[in-house]
């Protein structure tokens, strides 16, 4: 678990402007600076366990995890995923209410819990990003909510890559996502099929059906290419707004 030195300067940090510090001025950064730390976890590890104590709330800086609920019976669904500057704990609780765990290597910025809870109360803009975040966070959730409950499977791979498209161009500082856009995938196919309630031959299938009709190129296994977002945004059911299509 090696701290990451060339992120020690939150000037610098490449998650700067859009976690949950984004809102905060030269002053408030400092004190950040002197109550944070890094962790680097490895691809597979747990960053926390639903029900347990999370003794830190962290931000993403690098890498991808999943967040997920595992029933009775053993079933596992995955109900999110976390990528840089995404925000893991909530002020005011001190257990996990998901398993949250790295698909892929991932380093941390850690605050303690008590003493980010203060920073909440005592800092304006920390508290306003984080319901800032939050609503966001409500609003992804329901349009998830959407892709997993009524859309056809080809919508809901097409909706992935979207998705992950205007993630990547929020992170990069724009708008929106440019006309072609190529994604580095953060998840395996095994993993993608679980984050969208599919199979990973139904996945493999609908993946294969959006390249011969020219919505996605395939470089790679973990490699997206998507020579006209609006047409693939179109494709999983979304408007001229960005909105699912009713």
């Amino acid at each position: 678990m090696a701290s990451r030195p060339s992120l020690r300067s939150c000037e610098n940090c490449p998650i700067r402007h859009n976690a949950v510090c984004a809102e905060c001025d030269a002053s408030e950064l400092a004190v950040l600076e002197r109550t944070k730390s890094y962790r680097t976890v490895p691809a597979g590890s747990p960053l926390a366990t639903a029900g347990e104590p999370l003794e830190y709330l962290s931000s993403l800086v690098e890498g991808c995890a999943t967040m997920s609920r595992t029933l009775e019976d053993g079933r596992r669904q995955t109900v999110g995923l976390l990528l840089p500057s995404d925000f893991i704990g909530r002020p005011g609780r001190k257990t996990s209410a998901y398993d949250i765990e790295a698909v892929s290597d991932v380093t941390l910025c850690r605050f303690e819990r008590r003493t980010f809870e203060r920073l909440v109360r005592e800092t304006p803009h920390i508290a306003t990003r984080m319901l800032t975040m939050t609503l966001d966070e409500l609003d992804a959730a329901r349009d998830w909510a959407v892709v997993l409950g009524r859309m056809t499977a080809r919508e809901k791979v097409a909706s992935f890559f979207v998705s992950l498209a205007r993630r990547h161009a929020t992170g990069s500082g724009q708008d929106q996502p440019a006309r072609s856009v190529t994604l580095r995938l953060p998840l395996s196919r095994e993993a993608m099929a679980d984050h969208l309630g599919l199979t990973i031959e139904t996945t493999s299938r609908q993946v294969t059906a959006l390249r011969k009709d020219g919505l996605i190129e395939v470089p790679s296994a973990r490699e997206v290419r998507i020579p006209d977002f609006e047409r693939l945004a179109l494709e999983a059911g979304e408007d001229d707004d960005g909105g699912l299509i009713a």
